[in-house]
């Protein structure tokens, strides 16, 4: 069976990522406030992105992937812009900034010593 991953834009310009079997009937409910809670007090809603899949596991792969992606990498597969969706990503190969980390006691001392 197939289905459907799609992007609503809510009134208050937040994203509403689902997925469904149906999605004429899907996208009824939403307008219509039935959908969800979220989109139901977001009103009105666009949609934005749909994406047809094989099958609705793949679907729901999809969906729970995007979901957690962030705002600006949404924009960019709503926007078509595939080549941007890599250097959105948080990359593993890329080193990450170190935290800031307080001294512990003992090295503040350490350096600080009166010779």
């Amino acid at each position: 069976m197939r289905g459907y991953m799609y992007i609503l834009r809510c009134a208050d310009l937040s994203h509403y990522v689902g997925s469904t079997s149906t999605l004429e009937v899907r996208l009824a409910g939403h307008r219509s406030g039935e959908g969800s809670a979220y989109t139901a007090s977001r009103l009105p809603v666009a949609v934005v992105y749909t994406q047809e899949f094989a099958t609705v596991y793949e679907t729901f792969l999809a969906e729970r992937q995007v979901k957690g992606w962030s705002r600006a990498k949404k924009e960019a597969l709503i926007r078509g812009d595939f080549a941007a969706l890599p250097e959105l990503s948080p990359s593993r190969s890329r080193p990450r900034a170190e935290p800031h980390r307080k001294p512990r006691p003992e090295q503040t001392e350490e350096r600080h010593k009166p010779s």
